[in-house]
């Protein structure tokens, strides 16, 4: 897909219509921009052609950068659906049935000019054969049943790395819930999947969420600390930490002293005067720091669909571009849509990334 009917920043602003000005206007003063690996249209030469990453990995990561409406850019736009196993597939699919069928999830994806569709075993084994070749898969290895009663919080292995090396795949996806009792196990599943991947020639991405009762405080009317700055900065530097090529990560919404208030785990309080603020920016660039200082990718989810979605994904990814980021990961805000919408969805996030104008803050 070609780049020439892009929105240019005059319908950009408009979009963002009160928060246009904080949004594009801003400039950071915590970590400066200097001091970012940037994304470009040669990060694979420039960032990770000296790394452990063997050849068939470094094909596997441009293949998924050179893909979609942003190929070559140095920027990515992926369409996830797994929220049929973590939400139930009626609350997930009962705004557009038509996506119950995962076919039209790939379809999706190529139409709305991603880089990628990352969905379950399932889904993407019902595909393969048709689009495997059209549009990078990503296979999500494990994730949260929501059958079990009561509920629980626990990632759980549903799909092999061989499986996803046998239906095509570029790259797989697991989610470690940090912070949970279950996150030590997680872990160790996690780098020992994310090793068998590498040696089969396959990208990684891991979802970095924090998942623990006690980080949420709102009901005491303090912060949710699943979002704050520097825990999520933390599980962000724990990822990395074990070999995932690309990070996706809530959008930080509090600098509040999450290690602190909490009283748990280590902190300096340069860590909050001088690393980061409570603009969003700055917070997100907090996050781009511990991968790396941006060496790793950082993609941001787009969240739950609502009722200023177009609105919510465009500053998503001006924030996330602006701080040293390198795309987003959005499902729920375009498949719960008619799929001509989610299209432009998609395409109106990109359009961020395409426009020159929106630079490192």
């Amino acid at each position: 897909m070609g780049t020439q009917n892009r929105a240019g920043i005059d319908a950009i602003v408009e979009v963002l219509g009160d928060a246009a000005q904080r949004l594009l206007d801003h400039r950071c003063t915590t970590i400066p921009a200097s001091r970012l690996i940037t994304p470009g249209p040669d990060y694979v030469d420039r960032v990770l052609i000296n790394s452990d990453r063997s050849i068939p990995v470094l094909r596997s990561i441009q293949t998924l950068f050179g893909t979609g409406r942003l190929a070559n850019t140095g920027y990515v736009s992926i369409l996830p659906v797994d929220q049929g196993i973590e939400h139930s597939g009626g609350a997930s699919f009962a705004k557009n049935p038509e996506y119950f069928d995962p076919v039209r999830i790939v379809e999706l994806a190529i139409e709305g000019g991603c880089n990628a569709v990352a969905t379950t075993l399932g889904a993407l084994g019902l595909a393969a054969r048709k689009y495997a070749h059209r549009i990078p898969f990503l296979l999500k290895l494990n994730h949260n049943e929501f059958l079990s009663y009561p509920n629980a919080y626990d990632q759980i292995i549903f799909a092999s790395v061989k499986q996803a090396r046998e239906m095509g795949c570029v790259a797989v996806g697991a989610t470690i819930y940090f912070g949970s009792e279950e996150s030590r196990r997680q872990i160790q599943e996690v780098t020992a999947a994310f090793a068998a991947a590498h040696e089969h020639g396959m990208a990684t991405v891991l979802w970095c969420y924090l998942r623990n009762a006690a980080f949420n405080t709102t009901k005491s009317g303090g912060p949710d600390y699943h979002v704050a700055t520097d825990l999520t900065g933390q599980a962000n530097h724990i990822g990395v930490t074990i070999e995932a090529d690309i990070i996706k990560q809530k959008l930080p919404e509090t600098a509040a002293p999450g290690f602190v208030d909490l009283n748990f785990g280590k902190s300096d309080p340069r860590m909050y005067s001088e690393l980061m603020s409570d603009h969003p920016i700055d917070m997100t660039r907090y996050q781009v720091a511990n991968c790396y200082l941006g060496r790793i990718p950082l993609i941001n989810s787009g969240g739950a669909s609502g009722a200023n979605d177009l609105h919510d994904a465009v500053a998503t990814a001006v924030i996330n571009k602006r701080a040293g980021g390198s795309g987003l990961i959005s499902g729920r805000k375009a498949f719960q849509k008619p799929m001509a919408d989610g299209v432009a969805l998609l395409n109106a996030i990109q359009d961020v990334y395409l426009c020159p104008e929106i630079d490192l803050a």
